[in-house]
């Protein structure tokens, strides 16, 4: 390109607009981004300084039509490319110095005009020139001449503005300039576009050309260095594209034809990619691919390789590239947490949105079913009544002499007939009044006529009538006659129990009365269906609503059962939220401590990040607790902590090895499920002897409900009620004790069961205790079980033994299996009754991983004994609980009205009434005292008689249902009961029986239950007794001392268990005992019908089932895993 340099002031400066005062011309602001930029002005004949530029500009410009410039000063040399219009010369002649005069003022007009493209295409040719210079490839001196070019304008602005009228040449009219204005500011704006474009394009222009040669200058520089590799830009920021560049020849790639970039982000941790390279313009074999880095990068980690099995992974290290100022590891760990919650909401959605659709679908089948149900049993109904009216109709008639007729004889639904009656020709002749009794139809809706018959004075002989309106729909007519209105009738003429019937002559087509009957029936059975199931469907969810309420009862009172030691605020702990955990060592063996310092970690003590630094607990004022905080991660389940008196260790307070463990909610990871295999001889309903059935079935079910995976393994019994089994069904079979051993399956109560059948004929006995050879027959079984276990590919994490029976699943385990394929399971046993085997359970004890028995107070009672005294470490008593599924008063089909304990007084008065009905007692409202037990000594049977006894001296009822297994204390009660019908017939009755039904009414419509047993593992009687708002009398011994707080004297023992007291309860095993318990209970009945209300409220809302227990068996088990 051509340039002229100028030594003069550039055209557009003040001589050249003398003419003109206000033109507005906007100074150029153009962008030069990368420096200065050095002019080639070695070949210019001007100085190497420019200031202004020759137009050599683009297309646009050079095809303009040149116009007449005129100039207020000498001439100058001017500018190549533009010729000034030059000035009339001196003495030209008037008429020539008035053309001249008019030339120059349009000229001058037309200059104006011109000047704002003259000055635009001497900026437009000094940035091409400049671009030119670039492109040529000399880098300086942009921003200097940039920044000139900006003030050559403004001075021109300055100059334009400053012209004074004096200035402006003969016969230019100002004023006529003025009105180009609007003409030249639209031109100005369109110059203005033009350098904005051309501005921009220059600008995208030098950065590419700058970006190729920065390249150029890496790629020799990695080259030259042996670098296989390199980026652009060098520093590496989030949400910026990059070019990644290879030297192929330089890698592992350098014979393949196609090469691909495969990395993600943050230690491949976010965003993977695979991207293909292309042969770049660089000299060498340089290849390159643009990557897009995202805001959440801290890292770029990638390989090369050809697409297929062939890489350059940088000697197995892989390349990276770090991401500055972004986040950081910690930040971006938590925000894939906050990523990962906001993926488990979307799913949950997601799922809670195809459960809905699913329910939505099952419902339209269930409603198609039920209506072509419905529309059968229509069917069937109309069919049935048909056949009913068939056999009126037969029997029907118009009238019958002597005795009826009808007036008009022909008459239809909805006409008035009359209806005469011969008194005299009945068993009405002497009556005083005769009435009329009757319906239609086969009696179809009952008695729908009721009128008086009145004598007729105008018909011979003892005429009576009534004027009867004739049913709508009526075919037959029915009715009798009667000396009396319905409630007050005594004799009838009922046609020898025949009835009388009348055909309606003029009624309603047959055919069509049975299709709309037939639709009747069916309405009025859709409309029954549905309120049934929108009450069922209520009553479920206000079920679900009240377990749901219990249940974090429950679990408030878990979290604050060690109060006295630890507890935190919050006290439900949630995922990603700030904790404080307070703690007091004065209950502790850090008592005295100058320091206690926390020690906590995340889920189980497995969190992938390891352990919290130890902290320094701070004292609270005027307390003796300490404290600290947390910040519990989104992806916790579990918080766990442990107390020590130094930085370093020392003395710990760990809850006697088991560790403190709360609960973490709205986590984003779940606590993996545990499984749990139960050996047991025993499982409520199916094999159910005692207690230990009902342990196993509601223990596994509330397990498996905590989302655990639960099995149970029992003997086929020949006696098994298989009735409760449901996909019952043959599994396998294996060898082992020199014998086949059938294995079936199953589900009962929802659990997961295998029932081992040895074909050595152990368990045909006909029972499940009782024969000479039980030790024998158990001890096959715990081994043929362990047995199982091994040859299914089973993995328990734990396997839970009970009592005697199964203890030797201990020892067998640990002496055949633990090296053999099951050495991830820990055993457990649980001790339900000392009383018999004590060989086996201290056996038991000594190999097993833990050990309970049913209650805290039991595990006192019995930690001297030989079989527990030498594992006191291990040794935990949890209370049992019950199933409040089948205990439940709300849906319990035994009892006559449903009820909780917003209505308990109603739901048991009418549960007495039943009860007083069945059993032939009086009813009349009296304190009613209930005894449900297996008649043994243990039981405390002398104070179960002296209580009988008791009861009706003070004006109460008794009811007792139980049996004895001694013939000698079943005959003993039996003559009692004979005693008691005797004298006491209205007011005791005992049933000497098992009678599931009369249980449940007994537990309902009783105001005291009764259990005065001399020892008591736990007790689910007294619970039960709760549940159905029935008021517990017990003694002070195991479970029954945990679970009755006595409203006179355990109010404080109650409060720290987070409870109120909810019975009475007595030490002594002797008749006073008894009576000072059972005393205050009656007199509170009489004296205080409210307060003992209110008692019956109280004690049914409080959770006595396996809620509680459950979580302190999970406990035990992670224990036993530790």
């Amino acid at each position: 390109m051509d340039v002229a340099l100028l030594t003069q002031r550039p055209l557009g400066c003040r001589p050249v607009f003398n003419q003109r005062r206000h033109l507005k011309l906007k100074p150029f602001l153009g962008f030069f981004p990368h420096g200065r930029i050095t002019h080639l002005s070695q070949s210019s004949s001007g100085p190497k300084e420019c200031h202004g530029v020759g137009v050599a500009a683009s297309a646009d410009f050079s095809r303009r039509r040149p116009k007449k410039m005129s100039h207020g000063r000498p001439k100058r040399p001017a500018p190549g490319g533009f010729t000034p219009t030059p000035k009339t010369p001196v003495g030209t002649s008037t008429q020539e110095r008035d053309q001249t005069n008019n030339e120059e003022k349009e000229g001058s007009i037309e200059t104006i005009g011109e000047t704002n493209d003259i000055s635009s295409a001497s900026k437009l040719s000094a940035i091409a020139v400049r671009n030119e210079v670039v492109k040529n490839g000399s880098i300086a001196g942009v921003d200097k001449d940039a920044a000139e070019l900006q003030k050559m304008e403004t001075d021109s602005k300055t100059d334009i503005e400053n012209i004074p009228d004096r200035m402006a040449p003969e016969g230019i009219h100002l004023d006529a300039i003025k009105t180009d204005d609007t003409t030249e500011d639209k031109s100005t704006e369109t110059d203005e576009k033009m350098i904005e474009e051309v501005s921009l394009k220059l600008k995208l222009e030098m950065e590419a050309n700058l970006r190729k040669e920065k390249i150029e200058m890496l790629a020799e520089e990695n080259f030259s260095r042996g670098n296989k590799m390199f980026v652009f830009p060098q520093l590496v920021k989030p949400d910026q594209d990059i070019e990644v560049f290879l030297n192929r020849s330089l890698s592992s790639l350098n014979n393949e034809p196609d090469v691909l970039i495969m990395g993600a982000f943050n230690d491949w941790r976010w965003k993977y990619f695979t991207i293909r390279l292309n042969k770049t313009h660089l000299k060498g074999d340089w290849w390159s691919c643009q990557v897009h880095v995202p805001k959440e990068a801290y890292k770029m980690d990638f390989v090369f390789f050809n697409g297929q099995n062939v890489y350059e992974n940088n000697d197995r290290k892989d390349f990276c590239e770090t991401v500055e100022g972004g986040m950081d590891v910690f930040k971006f760990e938590d925000f894939l947490l906050e990523e990962k919650r906001k993926e488990l909401e979307k799913l949950a959605k997601e799922q809670a949105e195809r459960e809905r659709q699913a329910e939505e679908q099952r419902q339209i089948e269930a409603e198609r079913a039920a209506h072509e149900a419905d529309r059968a049993q229509a069917m069937e109904e109309t069919e049935r009544r048909r056949e009913v009216l068939k056999q009126f109709m037969k029997k029907a008639a118009r009238s019958v002499d002597n005795v009826w007729y009808i007036e008009p004889s022909e008459f239809k639904g909805e006409d008035l007939f009359r209806l005469y009656y011969n008194k005299i020709s009945g068993p009405l002749v002497h009556s005083k009044e005769l009435w009329i009794h009757g319906g239609y139809n086969g009696w179809k809706d009952g008695l729908s006529i009721v009128e008086r018959l009145i004598s007729s004075e105008e018909k011979n002989g003892n005429w009576w009538y009534a004027d009867v309106v004739v049913p709508d729909r009526a075919i037959v007519l029915d009715w009798v006659f009667a000396d009396g209105p319905p409630q007050n009738a005594v004799v009838y003429d009922n046609n020898l129990h025949e009835d009388f019937h009348a055909i309606v002559p003029k009624g309603i087509p047959e055919e069509l009365y049975w299709v709309e009957e037939e639709q009747q029936i069916f309405s009025k059975l859709q409309k029954e269906r549905r309120l049934r199931e929108e009450a069922a469907r209520a009553k479920a969810e206000r079920t679900a609503h009240m377990k749901a309420e219990t249940k974090d009862r429950s679990l408030k009172r878990f979290l604050l059962s060690q109060k006295h030691i630890v507890y935190t605020e919050p006290l439900d702990v949630q995922a990603g939220s700030t904790v404080t955990v307070f703690y007091n060592p004065v209950n502790t063996v850090l008592n005295g401590k100058p320091e206690v310092w926390f020690r906590c970690s995340f889920n189980r003590w497995t969190y992938s990040k390891g352990p919290l630094p130890p902290q320094r607990m701070l004292s609270v004022d005027n307390d003796t607790h300490v404290k600290t905080t947390v910040k519990v991660p989104l992806d916790a389940y579990m918080m766990d902590f442990v107390f020590s008196e130094k930085e370093d260790g020392g003395i710990f307070d760990n809850k006697y090895g088991m560790d403190y463990h709360i609960p973490v909610f709205g986590g984003i990871v779940k606590e993996p499920p545990m499984h749990i295999v139960h050996i047991s001889v025993e499982m409520a309903p199916i094999a159910k002897v005692g207690g230990l059935g009902d342990v196993v079935t509601s223990l596994s079910r509330a397990i498996q409900d905590l989302n655990h995976n639960v099995d149970t393994i029992l003997p086929k019994y020949d006696c098994l009620n298989l009735s409760n089994v449901k996909d019952f069904q043959y599994n396998r079979s294996y060898s082992w004790g020199g014998t086949e051993i059938k294995v079936w399956s199953g589900k009962v109560e929802g659990l997961s069961v295998y029932f081992l059948e040895p074909q050595n004929g152990f368990f045909w006995a006909g029972c499940i205790y009782g024969c000479r050879n039980d030790s024998e027959r158990f001890g096959f079984f715990c081994h043929a079980a362990l047995e199982f276990l091994l040859q299914s590919g089973f993995h328990p994490d734990i396997i839970h033994c009970h009592d005697w029976s199964s203890a030797p699943v201990a020892w067998l385990f640990k002496d055949h299996y633990v090296n053999y394929g099951l050495s991830k399971a820990r055993v457990v046993f649980t001790i339900h009754n000392l009383e018999f085997g004590a060989h086996f359970i201290g056996k038991a004890m000594e190999f097993s991983d833990k050990a309970t028995t049913v209650s805290h107070t039991y595990s006192k009672e019995v930690a001297r004994n030989p079989a527990v005294a030498p594992h006191l470490y291990k040794f935990h008593g949890i209370l049992n609980g019950i199933d409040p599924d089948i205990w439940d008063p709300y849906n319990d089909k035994f009892i006559p009205i449903s009820y909780t304990s917003d209505n308990v007084v109603e739901g048991k008065r009418a549960a007495k009434e039943a009860l007083q009905q069945r059993l032939g007692l009086k009813k009349s409202d009296l304190p009613l005292v209930g005894v449900i037990t297996r008649l043994t000594h243990q039981k405390g049977i002398h104070l179960i008689k002296h209580a009988i006894w008791r009861t009706l001296d003070r004006n109460g009822q008794v009811v007792l249902l139980g049996s004895a297994p001694d013939p000698r204390i079943q005959n003993d009660f039996v003559n009692l009961a004979n005693q008691l019908h005797s004298i006491h017939g209205d007011r005791a009755r005992l049933c000497l029986t098992y009678d599931e039904p009369l249980s449940h009414l007994i537990y309902a419509g009783a105001d005291f239950i009764l259990v005065p047993s001399i020892f008591e593992p736990c007790g689910l009687t007294q619970l039960i007794a709760m549940r159905y708002g029935s008021i517990p009398v017990v003694r002070r011994t195991g479970g029954l001392y945990d679970t009755v707080f006595d409203v006179d004297h355990d109010k404080e023992r109650a409060q720290a268990q987070g409870l109120e007291p909810n019975g009475f309860n007595f030490d002594g095993a002797d008749a006073a005992g008894v009576d000072y318990a059972l005393n205050r209970a009656i007199s509170g009945w009489f004296d205080g019908r409210d307060w003992f209300n209110s008692l019956c409220k109280r004690v049914m809302e409080q959770d006595w089932s396996w809620n509680r227990p459950a979580l302190d068996y999970m406990e035990l088990y992670h224990a036993a895993r530790k």
